[in-house]
């Protein structure tokens, strides 16, 4: 009764990150030695990553309870899912470097703010700037009407003080 009661919680955890998280990567790690699978934990855990192995069956169940079941065909073989809660770019980003390094990681797909992405649509969200640097991009964009306003007001401004038309004129 005790091993079941773990398989539910177990269920209830998954299916909470899988609700929460803005982005959850599938990925197989057949073929990581202990080490390279430490240091891809540790890197992902800087970031604010969670990374966990997950029995495939317990996934499914949970990808049920969130109304993820889109998941479910990236659940074959030796599978860990890395949620990430805060920036759908930054564990796609880091997978993506660390497979180029250790081939034996091998991106499957995942769900990225709701919709299933395969790993070229990983890949592809990892080339991305980072949250802070979109909206970075995005403040300049929206700064740049502005800017231009001012000193067009400015470059008219000084034309009238140097054409002396700074006095009001009488008529």
């Amino acid at each position: 009764m005790a091993v079941r009661q773990e398989k539910v919680q177990a269920v209830e955890e998954l299916a909470a990150k899988l609700r929460e998280a803005k982005a959850a990567i599938v990925t197989d790690y057949r073929g990581l030695n202990v080490a390279e699978m430490t240091e891809l934990r540790k890197r992902l855990r800087e970031a604010g990553v969670d990374y966990k192995v997950v029995k495939n069956t317990l996934t499914r169940r949970a990808t049920r309870a969130a109304q993820a079941e889109v998941l479910d065909q990236h659940l074959v073989g030796p599978t860990a899912i890395a949620f990430g809660f805060e920036d759908v770019v930054v564990p796609a980003k880091i997978l993506s470097e660390f497979a180029k390094d250790h081939k034996a990681l091998e991106i499957k797909g995942g769900l990225v703010e709701g919709r299933l992405v395969d790993a070229a649509g990983v890949d592809a969200l990892a080339k991305l700037p980072p949250r802070e640097g979109l909206l970075s991009m995005l403040l300049s964009v929206l700064q740049a009407p502005m800017r231009n306003f001012a000193y067009a007001v400015k470059q008219v401004a000084e034309h009238k003080e140097s054409a002396g038309g700074g006095a009001p004129v009488e008529a």
